[in-house]
């Protein structure tokens, strides 16, 4: 089978922003003017063909990555639309791995808006070539040159615009094109807008050619060629010109800005040019490196149909008519329907019984996926986001897909009986699809606990779990896991004797409880001299001391970097057993843990914050009034990074605070650092709410 466009042809593309800048009406526009789809989808009705899911047609934002695939002027461009909450940053860190190139919404009023620094940050790591678009220049208070200096300033952005917008506000109007010089204006309302195309008039001529030199003098730069030719006769022809700026575009020097109201259907005809012609071809990255599963060695694959099969696995979903689905990007060969191909993570071969293009939920099968396509496979059972599916002849691990590690943690329990088993599936396939959410079982409270982003992205996951799975549960929060150690050094007795009429039980202890070194959990060390406790017995002292030790003495929690030295003790010939020992080793524990100045340990978190430079201080203080100890603080461009250690007690509901403090424009991240000893006043705090009469001096 042939193929349909040459690999010179193809886009694969992600529309990313922060949220309600416009990217799924963007798409939709996309999608109608390019005859994907015959009729406009509103986001405010809850009717867009990118957010399929109920939850988003409810809340009217974007929630999962929706993939399609479009033709315009002869290039099938793939597009990717991404959500703009920062809860689900990982749909767009996995989109943007797979994809050449990206198109960045801004709202012509904000600008640079928290979450778009975001994904600018997560677009630098990948390397991803971008355009950007300034959408909603209808808006009261948009101004187009105020937006391309926010992403100046708080992106470090080279920003070129290469439109100039006519009007703002009610006055938009019309856009020049810089490249053609000649102006765009539009007829008639809505979807029947018709683009008119007419010279620019002489108002706008002089701005208009000032603004052509700045450009040029910017493309130019890219190529030593141009560079001269401009320098001779003081400009280019319009061929030379979109080449400039597509190698500029490519190589990462610049971003060509571009303007219109994707609502009003102004502009979006022109990006889709400007998709073309300057956003990457698969072609234009010569090789994906990866390496040979298991090993070392590098190795590579060129965009090319020729080429041994490889491709990435993305995003996995499960879809309740056809089952699993995971989402590839090939990078190259052909793989065609039924083929057996590897996993090559797990080593496992698996036969691809369908291969589909996807148009949001809806799909069509296909006979082949070639080089530079993006599609979804079913029949990859092991599969998961960041795997390699490739040749078995000719393996290949190609780079994964880091994720940040979840922030935010809930107790999740059945409410009723039948919805136990219901709800382990639920989580188990949730999870699967979701890198970011994670489950776990609590050995200590005995609570399921589920991790994820935000407040937010657990919210929908649960509602998920109703909807689709017919969980009912109930929510709440996770206790923070403390221990227990000591500071000095208690000496105590334990007498375990019996007598039941026949033979009795018998053991006696004298033992030694003090600190131990950090890190060491639990020593024990045997002095007993002259066999006043007969070496046999010696374990069973030492089981019942970690026994004690486990259940906690003081709090309840279990008692770390303890160390018992057993110095004395007596035996019955006829009455010690190892059980009675066992429990003499026990009673002992618990006897000198209270007058070894028992302390409270809790969990603290190392916890980096990067946040723009004006919010600093907030920032710091409120580290500090959560019991932080700051530790260090980095500068890049107009960031910080803040390096701080919070007990994790005092971190719940950070995410929300932090968002609320900084305007939602810092993103932090922890994980556990040490354990460290609770301050008394909050220790008996503890002690009180669990209902112990014991304080802390």
């Amino acid at each position: 089978m042939a193929r349909s466009h040459s690999l010179d042809r193809v886009r694969n593309i992600g529309i990313m922003a922060h949220i309600d800048a416009g990217k799924t009406t963007v798409t939709e526009r996309v999608l109608y003017y390019s005859g994907r789809v015959h009729r406009v989808g509103e986001v405010h009705d809850g009717a867009a063909t990118m957010d399929y899911m109920e939850q988003e047609r409810e809340r009217g934002i974007t929630i999962t990555s929706a993939a399609t695939a479009c033709e315009w002027k002869d290039h099938r461009v793939n597009i990717i639309d991404t959500p703009g909450h920062v809860d689900f940053t990982a749909e767009v860190e996995r989109s943007l791995r797979v994809l050449d190139g990206a198109v960045a919404v801004f709202c012509a009023v904000a600008g640079v808006q928290p979450q778009s620094e975001t994904v600018w940050r997560q677009a630098d790591r990948y390397h991803v070539p971008r355009i950007a678009f300034i959408n909603k220049m209808d808006r009261v208070g948009a101004d187009f040159f105020r937006a391309v200096r926010t992403m100046q300033d708080r992106l470090g952005a080279n920003a070129i615009p290469v439109q100039l917008p006519v009007g703002a506000e009610d006055e938009f109007r019309a856009l020049i094109d810089l490249v053609t010089m000649r102006m765009v204006s539009w007829v008639g309302e809505g979807s029947n807008t018709e683009q008119v195309v007419s010279s620019i008039p002489a108002e706008h001529l002089e701005r208009a050619t000032a603004m052509r030199h700045e450009l040029l003098e910017v493309a130019v730069s890219t190529c030593d060629e141009l560079m001269e030719k401009y320098l001779d006769e003081d400009d280019l022809s319009e061929v030379e010109l979109k080449r400039a700026i597509r190698q500029g575009t490519i190589e990462g020097k610049f971003i060509p800005v571009f303007a219109g109201t994707a609502l009003r259907n102004k502009g979006t005809r022109m990006l889709l040019d400007a998709v073309v012609d300057y956003l990457p071809s698969p072609l234009d990255f010569p090789e994906t490196k990866g390496t040979r599963p298991h090993e070392e060695t590098e190795t590579c694959r060129k965009p090319s149909d020729d080429e041994p099969f490889s491709a990435l696995a993305f995003k996995v979903l499960t879809d309740p008519h056809v089952g699993r689905l995971v989402f590839v990007r090939v990078y190259s060969g052909v793989v065609h329907a039924g083929d057996q191909v590897l996993n090559a993570r797990t080593g496992r071969k698996e036969r691809l019984g369908r291969l589909l293009e996807m148009h949001a939920d809806e799909r069509t099968d296909l006979k082949e996926l070639r080089a530079g396509d993006i599609g979804a496979v079913i029949g990859a059972k092991t599969a998961t986001t960041g795997d390699t599916l490739c040749d078995p002849k000719h393996p290949i691990t190609l780079m994964n897909v880091d994720f940040p590690a979840p922030v935010v943690h809930i107790a999740i329990e059945p409410k009723t009986k039948a919805d136990q088993d219901k709800m382990s599936m639920a989580l188990v396939k949730l999870a699967e699809e979701d890198p970011t959410f994670q489950v776990r079982s609590d050995d200590e409270t005995g609570q399921t606990i589920i991790a994820g982003m935000g407040e937010l992205h657990l919210e929908i996951l649960v509602d998920r779990m109703r909807r689709e799975f017919g969980v009912e549960a109930n929510v709440g929060k996770p206790m923070v896991a403390y221990r227990e150690s000591v500071r000095k050094t208690a000496e105590a007795e334990g007498r375990f004797v019996r007598q039941s009429g026949g033979r009795g039980q018998y053991g006696h202890v004298v033992l030694t409880l003090g600190p131990g070194e950090p890190g060491s959990g639990f020593t024990f060390e045997d002095k007993i001299v002259g066999g006043v406790i007969p070496k046999e017995y010696i374990p069973a002292v030492q089981k019942g001391c970690e026994g004690a030790i486990q259940t906690g003495v003081v709090s309840g929690y279990p008692m770390v970097d303890v160390k018992v030295t057993l110095t004395f003790g007596s035996y019955h010939e006829v009455d010690s057993s190892e059980l009675a020992f066992q429990i003499a080793g026990s009673m002992a524990v618990k006897a000198a843990a209270p007058k070894a100045g028992p302390v409270l340990l809790e969990p603290v978190m190392a916890v980096q914050v990067v946040t723009p430079d004006e919010y600093t201080g907030e920032v710091i203080g409120d580290i500090n009034g959560r019991r932080g100890r700051l530790e260090s603080m980095d500068v890049e461009n107009t960031t910080r990074t803040i390096k701080a250690f919070v007990p994790l007690a005092e971190m719940f509901g950070y995410a929300g605070d932090l968002r609320s403090r900084t305007q939602g424009r810092a993103a932090f991240s922890m994980e556990l650092g040490q354990y460290e000893p609770t301050p008394p006043n909050v220790a008996n705090e503890v002690m009180i709410r669990m209902g112990s009469t014991f304080r802390f001096a």
